[in-house]
Order: C-alpha cells, then structure tokens, then sequence
C-alpha cells in the first residue's frame, strides 16, 4: 500500500515538473507574443481604476474609455518622442564615447603605474571594456525600440481588456455564484496587484522625472532618454537602479570629468534612497516587499526566459505570484517566505495582535 502511495507521490511530482518544463519552454518560443501582453495587462490594471472612476461620476462607459485610452496614446507618444530622439544621437556617438572612456581608463592606468601598483587593466579591462559597454546600452535602447514597434497591438489588446473588464465581476458571480467564499480571494488579489501598480508606476514615474531633470541641470547628454532608462528599471528594486545609473555616470566621466561623474552619482544615491527606501515603503507598506534574494532569481529566471522584457517584468511578476499566494491561509507560508525580513515581522506581529483579539473577545464573551 506504501509503495502505491509513493509510486503515486513521485508520478505527480514528475508530471508537474514536466508541465513546469513545457510552460517555461513555450513561453520562451513565443516571447514576442507573451511580453507585449503582460505590458498590455498591466496598462490595463493600471487604467482600469480611472475608467471605473470616471464612469461612477456619470460619464458614459465609451467616454470614459475614450478618454483613458487617450491618455494612454498620449504617454506612448511621449515614450516613443524620447526614444526616437535620443536613439539615432546615441548611436551616432556610441563609438565617440567609446574611445573618451578608454582615454579615461589609460589615464587610469599611468595613474596606478607612477604609483607603483599593479595595473588593474586585466580585470577592469573586461569587466569594463568601454566599447562593449557602449554597445550593451545600445542594444538595450534598441529592444525599447522593438518593444514601441508594438505599441499598437498593445492598445488594442488594451481597450478589449478594458472592454471585458466591465462585464466581468458579472460573469463571475454568474459562473461561480455570489458571495465572499468565491470571489473574495480573487477580489482581493485583484486590488492587491492594482495597488502595487499604481503605488510602483507611481514612484518609478517620479524617479525618472526627478533623475531627467537632474541629468538636465548637471549637463549629461541625452538625459530625458537616461529618466526614462531610469523610470523603467525602477521596477527592478535595488539592481535597477544601479544598472539605471551607470550611463548617466559614464557619459558624466566623460563630459564633465571626474567632479561631475562623482556628482550624478551621489545625486543618484540621493533620489533612489529618498524614494525607494523613504517615500514608497511608507505609501506601498512593507508587506508586498520581497527578499534580495528572490529579486536575483527572478531577474535572472524571468530575463533568461523572456528576454529583456522579462527582466523589467520580473518583479511585478514575481509580486503577482507573492500576493496570490498570500490570499490564501493555505500557502500564505510561501509568500512570507518570498518576503523580506521586515515584511515577515509585521506579519508576525498582526498576527499575534489578531490572535490576542480573539482570545479577549472569546474570554469576554465567556
């Protein structure tokens, strides 16, 4: 009977792990499809609240989806005025910038050798080759640019979303039947995920705008392409906006030299700390935080199976999966887990408050 028993336990372990295997794998083969229709749902849950809101004031429900896709067409124009402005100077002088931080880096190097040290020229010239880093963040800016050529089938997907949307809490209570036992959970995921957009889009919205003026001020080429750079990975906690800072600081080391590099950085340090570590835990909360650990493997497991796209998803993603197992007593284990160490005390703490209710609650009834 045991033997049966395990027999059954490893045949379900092997057959998920195959459906796991096949899923990533046809994600992987249709990227192009799949990413376009994430950015599409999440336009969609961030849009959704506007158009409910605007319909709930009277607007008729064409109106106010008119008017939210407008909107929307509006921040795609302006994305794509940035990028198509910044691209054909950036490439044109990807090779220029090249060979100044290679000046740089030779300056570099006389430096250590009148010093007497060793030249770091092995380690730092391939880990910092100025012409492969040029080329990365062309290629970057070339996949923003491929992700824009899509802009139209994601508006489109955009509005029939938006379109289900309105009928859907309907066809829900249809299908499943009313009451909290059913739709709560899933009613609560939904919010949970459109407040974290909101709140993230929000942040990042200020951080690219902030760093765009800044770079402005400070004189770093191309800077309202380096905000928007800055805007996009600010979804990626904490590696985001490193990786978001090094061309600004790069292109600073070789406009304005040394001083003016050390100042985009310092700036940078400023505005990711004032906002990502003071403005949005305190307007998102702890709870939806994740551990350093889990942002590495999701940026490494999302990017390697859906492209750059996946990288900049990877949060959201991994966040979606965090609060849809949170919604559950069953394995709200596993979303503590995927949190980070604040996020589990104040769990551990509402609970113990919870639990003390009860029992005064009880001992009064009694």
């Amino acid at each position: 009977m045991s033997e049966k028993k395990e027999t059954s336990t490893l045949a379900r372990f092997l057959m998920t792990t195959a459906c796991f295997v096949v899923v990533i794998w046809g994600l992987n083969a249709s990227q192009e499809f799949v990413v376009p229709f994430l950015l599409s749902v999440m336009v969609a849950a961030l849009t959704a609240p506007p158009l409910f809101w605007l319909k709930s004031k009277g607007l008729p429900s064409w109106a106010a989806l008119v008017a939210v896709l407008l909107v929307v067409v509006i921040g795609v124009v302006i994305v794509a005025t940035v990028i198509g402005s910044s691209t054909s100077g950036f490439m044109a002088k990807k090779e220029a910038y090249g060979n100044e931080l290679q000046e740089k880096l030779d300056m570099l190097y006389a430096g250590f050798d009148s010093m007497g040290w060793e030249k770091p020229e092995k380690v730092i010239g391939e880990q910092l080759d100025p012409a492969r880093v040029m080329a990365f963040f062309a290629a970057s800016i070339k996949t923003m640019t491929g992700v824009l050529a899509n802009a139209f089938l994601i508006l489109l997907t955009v509005l029939f979303i938006l379109l289900e949307a309105a009928t859907f809490s309907g066809k829900l209570q249809t299908a499943f039947g009313p009451g909290q036992g059913t739709l709560g959970p899933f009613e609560e995921f939904l919010k949970s995920i459109n407040r974290y957009l909101v709140i993230k889009t929000g942040m990042s919205a200020l951080t690219g705008f902030l760093a765009g003026i800044f770079l402005a001020i400070m004189g770093v080429p191309f800077a309202a392409l380096w905000g928007l750079v800055a805007f996009l990975l600010n979804y990626i906690p904490t590696i985001g906006s490193i990786l978001a800072a090094i061309p600004a600081v790069l292109l600073a080391l070789v406009e304005l030299g040394t001083g003016g590099a050390v100042g985009v950085g310092i700036g940078y340090v400023v505005l990711n700390v004032g906002i990502g570590n003071v403005l949005e835990p305190r307007l998102m909360g702890r709870g939806l935080g994740l551990s350093a650990l889990v942002i590495f493997i999701s940026l490494a497991f999302w990017g390697s199976v859906l492209g750059v796209g996946g990288a900049l998803l990877s949060v959201p993603l991994t966040v979606a999966v965090k609060i849809a197992l949170s919604v559950r007593d069953d394995t709200r284990w596993l979303a503590v887990l995927m949190g980070s160490g604040a996020g589990a005390r104040r769990v551990a703490v509402t609970a113990d408050a919870a639990a003390k209710e009860e029992v005064a609650s009880g001992g009064g009834a009694g």
